[in-house]
């Protein structure tokens, strides 16, 4: 029976146990310098600009959940180790592989020569796995002195000499998922230290941690943080574990002392991952989307996109739902080798504007049947108190051709009177004509892949 809703379905506040039951690895008043490049290049209309300004200076903080730090006004977007290199640390065996000094410069490279920066991915974050197994005699993390032979510092430096800026992973409990020396007991040295070396983003993980209470030890390194004077991104991974834990997540208090926070199982390369994490996103979309917005963002895990486990049409899916749920934009690929039609989703700009979307509302699931699922999302420009939209036609199917959908405007939420205008964000055709609410719309959906669109309201 088609489950067609003016509303996005609610499903409230529950407790879920995760799936896989393996441990989770990674359960996480300034413009940023994305943001203030493209209003210096003109790249924002004039509406655009009064948005961004009244969202940066208008709105009193109490009136919303947001860590006080001014960073990650807009998700996130970057690259992170994680999921296409893991653990590895045999640099003879896999020396293109191993999480080192020569891999990371590596990757800052080519998001500079291939177009990553200018697309807006800023961050460089090496997740677990880069540090020595055991303190400095004087208690200090001491990054693997073979791997990255020159210091953090170092490469820090070389990070921002590129224009970019660069992320670290740590653990609250007293080592980390692989390990590794955790910050349990030497939160104030492990963070002073990471602000010495240039930190701009920290991911903190919370395997070992022997408390019942994950919010208060994070609340405390927030704390720790803001007294650095850095601007240090905070991203946090506890509500995972609380879920594993049958621990029900306080997401406004959340709000208030993390930029970004792991609410699920890790990902890994496969579509049986991906589809679980939407799902579980669709699922409790009414309860956890509220509290998204700017400075504080729901992060449902790295892109996928460029390495073995996704199709092309399956990597697209992915990349329109993560700027659909106003997601962090955390490539884990190999730069060096992607192939051009994975890199060209990556960098697409309709896509990444969508993602990036001043106003920071996350998009909801507002229809399912017989293996087709509609997401939208509110974005600007708007008219009066109508927004546009960007729609996910998202198949579930695995078999057979393209199948043909269709569905009025009004049927999936929008009722603005005037009319939309619409553009295919993957192909950029522009639809000739205004579509007004009761206007028919029809897309052919491929098999396990997506049809995404904008519809703009008429001004």
């Amino acid at each position: 029976m088609p489950a067609w809703s003016t509303k996005p379905e609610i499903f409230g506040p529950h407790r879920t146990a995760s799936a896989g039951g393996s441990g989770n690895k990674h359960p996480t008043s300034q413009f940023s310098n994305r943001y203030r490049q493209r209003l210096k290049g003109g790249a924002m209309n004039s509406s655009l600009r009064i948005i961004l300004a009244f969202i940066s200076v208008c709105i009193p903080y109490n009136l919303v959940w947001a860590l006080d730090n001014g960073l990650a006004l807009t998700p996130p977007m970057g690259f992170m180790t994680w999921q296409r290199f893991r653990c590895i640390t045999d640099c003879t065996k896999y020396p293109d592989e191993c999480i080192s000094d020569q891999l990371i410069r590596r990757t800052v490279d080519h998001m500079v020569n291939d177009g990553f920066r200018e697309a807006g991915y800023e961050y460089v974050i090496i997740d677990d796995c880069w540090l020595e197994k055991n303190r400095s005699d004087d208690g200090y993390l001491v990054p693997d002195r073979t791997r990255f032979p020159q210091g953090m510092k170092s490469l820090a430096d070389y990070v921002h000499s590129k224009g970019l800026k660069f992320g670290i992973y740590e653990n609250y409990g007293n080592k980390t998922c692989a390990g590794y020396p955790g910050l349990y007991g030497n939160e104030k040295r492990d963070i002073s230290m990471f602000a010495d070396w240039g930190i701009d983003y920290i991911k903190v993980d919370g395997c070992y941690y022997d408390g019942d209470d994950y919010s208060k030890g994070y609340d405390q390194l927030k704390t720790i943080l803001n007294k650095t004077g850095r601007p240090i991104v905070y991203s946090c991974s506890y509500p995972a574990y609380e879920q594993e834990n049958s621990i029900l997540t306080d997401y406004a208090y959340m709000a208030e002392n993390c930029n970004l926070w792991r609410n699920y199982d890790d990902i890994e390369d496969s579509w049986n991952s991906l589809t679980n994490i939407l799902d579980w996103f669709a699922q409790k979309q009414e309860f956890i989307s509220k509290y998204a917005g700017p400075g504080h963002w729901n992060d449902p895990d790295m892109l996928l996109i460029g390495n073995f486990g996704l199709s092309y049409t399956q990597s697209q899916v992915q990349m329109a739902l993560w700027a659909v749920l106003a997601a962090p934009l955390l490539m884990s690929t190999d730069l060096a080798t992607i192939k051009p039609e994975f890199r060209d989703i990556l960098l697409n700009k309709r896509i990444i504007e969508v993602n990036q979307d001043p106003l920071g509302i996350q998009g909801l699931r507002v229809y399912q049947s017989d293996k087709i699922q509609v997401w939208t999302r509110k974005v600007i420009p708007t008219n009066v108190d109508h927004h546009s939209y960007a729609i996910a036609f998202y198949s579930r199917r695995e078999d057979g051709a393209p199948r043909a959908f269709s569905t009025t405007l009004k049927r999936i939420g929008l009722k603005f009177s005037v009319g939309y205008t619409i553009q295919d964000l993957y192909t950029g055709e522009n639809w000739l004509g205004v579509y007004r609410p009761n206007s028919t719309i029809s897309v052919r959906v491929p098999p396990l892949g997506v049809v995404f669109l904008k519809a703009t309201v008429v001004l």
